[in-house]
């Protein structure tokens, strides 16, 4: 199945460079030079992929992802920050906003095709559960149709902290560390640094709110969900 992926990037070399890396896979790539025109395309073609520049005019790369996250028909599209900023804290910001990834320049073709293929994977978890509801009181999670609901609201969570949540809950009180939770929920091909997890945990937390205590961490280990599940039928 051909992906359809938006790049917005307002270098023509970077332009030429991911479109030449990308025509002899899968994809089909459209481009934007600034983050105005990127929108529109972006609502227009409803992509699998977005791959964005934080320096592009008009619209920055963190205030568009800030309106693709708060758009409801396009806010589980899979986000890839682009850019030459490598200081932590704009690392931290774009996967805080919601971004599910972060490749700072110069990088390579190759390493961009693995991160895309990374964060589209959205497979089940554990195949023979995977369909299943998971209720834990008033919290539940439903891969099927890739909600969460606490009480009567439900909560947005991007793609990787939904399989983060996911992959905590399917093995209550199994203490995970971050490389596990990497290699089962974002794929052992993406280049992510393993603070990147903490990161994805600290936005679950905040968007659970009361029930942000399920998710406990071991210190020098890693995570946990404390609580044991009810596996409910879907």
């Amino acid at each position: 199945m051909i992906q359809k992926i938006v790049v917005v990037e307002d270098d023509p070399d970077i332009q030429l460079l991911i479109e030449n890396g990308l025509s002899r896979s899968d994809y089909r790539v459209m481009f934007a030079d600034d983050g105005y025109t990127g929108l529109k395309l972006i609502r227009q073609h409803t992509p699998n992929i977005i791959v964005l520049d934080v320096m592009v005019s008009q619209i920055n790369g963190f205030e568009l992802c800030r309106r693709i996250k708060s758009d409801r028909t396009l806010e589980q599209i899979p986000i890839i920050f682009l850019t030459a900023k490598s200081d932590e804290h704009d690392v931290l910001l774009g996967l805080n906003m919601g971004a599910d990834d972060y490749i700072t320049k110069p990088f390579s073709v190759k390493e961009l095709r693995a991160r895309i293929s990374a964060v589209s994977k959205r497979g089940p978890l554990v195949d023979d559960i995977a369909e299943s509801m998971l209720e834990f009181g008033d919290l539940r999670i439903d891969p099927l149709g890739y909600e969460v609901i606490v009480g009567n609201t439900s909560v947005t969570l991007t793609a990787t902290e939904f399989r983060l949540l996911e992959c905590l809950a399917r093995n209550p009180n199994r203490v995970f560390t971050r490389d596990q939770l990497l290699n089962n929920s974002i794929s052992e091909n993406a280049f992510v640094i393993d603070r990147n997890i903490d990161v994805h945990i600290r936005g679950i937390r905040k968007k659970l709110g009361p029930k942000s205590k399920l998710i406990q961490t071991v210190r020098g280990v890693g995570y946990r969900f404390s609580w044991r599940a009810e596996r409910i039928p879907a």
